[in-house]
């Protein structure tokens, strides 16, 4: 078996053009983008934009009102959200039994996983930061905030602090040293809503995951 392999990859390499050579890898490439505070914001919203996701900038002491006014016109009838996180916590404080019902993990998934997957209209979270180079934002999962809370509900609402939106991910890497201090079991990337195609190219949105990304850009 190992000669019949030894064979075979002898004949690629024979086969092989003699200029041929391995493309460079963009992990392996460190890109310097000197990019102002103003230009990352602009970059990161274009981009995150163009397939369909939403930014609002918003003053960091007025999000709650902004996030207020989006789920009556998503038509928003429940939110779930953090129980210990400090943006949930003062969402909390300020809600009142007129607004959508807010919900929270209190016991494990497997207990109401039907409504989750069926009742749930929209969850908020926070994240680690964005990317400008490619409209992502950057999810950290935990207890607090499980995985599937920005991928089961129909509407994803992401709290983004202005200054942690960083040039490239390897600047994200680098300044959040993930290297040095662990790396995440579970970092998710996001860069607009749920997406496919289809074999004559259709892109649909909302197929397999929210239909809608709704940013909380917080200057």
């Amino acid at each position: 078996m190992n000669q019949a392999r030894a064979a075979i990859l002898q004949r690629l390499r024979q086969g092989r053009p003699a200029d041929f050579a391995v493309p460079e890898s963009d992990f392996t490439v460190v890109r310097q983008r000197n990019w102002s505070l103003e230009e990352r914001i602009e970059r990161f919203q274009q981009k995150i934009e163009s397939v369909q996701g939403q930014v609002h900038r918003v003053a960091e002491d007025h999000w709650i009102p902004v996030l207020i006014r989006l789920l009556a016109e998503h038509q928003i009838n429940n939110l779930l959200l953090s129980e210990n996180k400090a943006p949930a916590q003062a969402l909390r404080e300020q809600w009142h039994e007129d607004l959508p019902s807010l919900l929270s993990y209190q016991q494990p998934l497997e207990a109401w996983k039907e409504t989750l997957f069926n009742q749930v209209d929209a969850a908020l979270t926070s994240c680690r930061g964005g990317i400008a180079e490619t409209g992502s934002l950057i999810l950290w999962p935990d207890a607090d905030e499980p995985r599937l809370m920005s991928l089961v509900p129909p509407v994803h609402f992401v709290l983004l602090q202005a200054k942690q939106i960083y040039a490239t991910f390897d600047e994200v890497l680098r300044e959040q040293a993930w290297v040095e201090q662990g790396l995440p079991t579970n970092a998710l990337l996001i860069s607009g809503p749920s997406k496919t195609a289809d074999i004559e190219q259709t892109l649909a949105y909302g197929v397999h995951g929210p239909k809608a990304l709704i940013v909380l850009l917080l200057e």
